[in-house]
């Protein structure tokens, strides 16, 4: 190990030093979701824009996640950007075993057959282009074929092992 001035003790790579770098990284939290023969989805920090020609957005999906299955075989996903106002959502997307899509999830099925929840800030339905190995998950590369920004309000975000807001 080495020390830099100013700087703690640097330490090896491993599943805990990454986990713990992006603790201090604020990201925008996204809820992902597909349709087959039921509705699946999961929260997601890691969405990125990739390109605004052709229009590709990327997410990355674990593959030992219960929606995986799904989004592998999925020809378009639903991306969903949630508010400030949607810890509840962003939670019940993340927990395992939860009924993402019970009576406390307003959603639709939206084009292309593709859940689209209710009182996000924007929403995409993109058709899925890659699915990239990395690690134990999956880099999905898709691009946006119709969506709304217009929901109203200021984004949630993910920093610190918690849903937060963003402050003035």
């Amino acid at each position: 190990m080495t020390a830099s001035p100013g700087l703690g003790t640097s330490r090896t790579a491993s599943p805990e030093l990454l986990r713990s770098v992006f603790r201090q990284h604020a990201a925008g939290v996204a809820v992902i979701t597909a349709a087959g023969d039921r509705p699946v989805g999961f929260t997601a920090t890691s969405l990125n824009s990739v390109a605004a020609e052709p229009p590709l957005i990327s997410f990355g999906v674990g593959t030992s996640s219960s929606s995986w299955p799904v989004v592998a075989e999925a020809e378009h996903v639903g991306i969903h950007i949630l508010g400030e106002h949607q810890q509840e959502l962003a939670a019940t997307f993340a927990r395992s075993g939860a009924d993402r899509f019970g009576p406390s999830t307003c959603w639709r099925s939206g084009p292309e057959g593709v859940p689209v929840l209710d009182g996000v800030l924007a929403w995409l339905v993109c058709r899925v282009v890659a699915r990239i190995p990395a690690g134990d998950h999956r880099i999905v590369i898709a691009e946006a074929v119709v969506g709304d920004p217009a929901g109203g309000g200021r984004p949630l975000l993910y920093h610190q092992g918690r849903f937060t807001a963003l402050r003035d």
